[in-house]
């Protein structure tokens, strides 16, 4: 089993509701397991045009997945959720991002492990290092506490929105 850390967003058609959907449909999966979720964070949209906040966390799964397998699978799971890919940064009902995979360094046309952009998104590395800690090893060698130093919480604030609801038999 692999450890992987997979970010969540929305900011359209009740984003709370449809993080917990995803959530309880990620716990779902063949031989994957939730180990930890985030708190929620809001933060202002990146993208075209005026486009409502987001709200997002970061989910810790133990999979036997291959990155590969899971990267299809969290792409239906938005599909299923009306993820339409029309443009760049556009608003969505849902975004999964495989942003770790245990210490894997992937660079393919379909699947970049780490997330390429994840050391510039407060509202990746702040909810990531909740769950993960700031002493999180990642790939290249360095620690995510470096990346934390280098990218404020600016406006991203955590609020009180309950994610974890699907997981009422623990």
């Amino acid at each position: 089993m692999s450890t992987a850390y997979i970010a969540l967003g929305s900011n359209l058609s009740d984003p709370a509701s449809q993080l917990r959907t995803a959530l309880k449909q990620l716990d779902t999966l063949p031989d994957c397991r939730i180990a930890a979720i985030s708190g929620a964070y809001r933060s202002a949209a990146v993208g075209p045009g005026k486009q409502p906040d987001y709200l997002n966390a970061v989910v810790e799964i133990t999979t036997s997945l291959s990155p590969a397998q899971l990267l299809n699978a969290t792409q239906a799971i938005e599909q299923s959720q009306g993820r339409v890919r029309n443009r760049r940064w556009e608003a969505r009902t849902l975004d999964l991002d495989i942003l770790l995979y245990g210490h894997e360094e992937i660079n393919t046309q379909s699947l970049t492990i780490p997330h390429p952009r994840m050391a510039e998104r407060n509202f990746v590395l702040y909810p990531l290092a909740e769950i993960a800690g700031e002493q999180l090893m990642l790939p290249c060698g360095g620690v995510l506490e470096s990346l934390l130093a280098t990218c404020p919480a600016g406006d991203l604030v955590r609020i009180q929105v309950q994610l974890d609801k699907h997981r009422d038999h623990e």
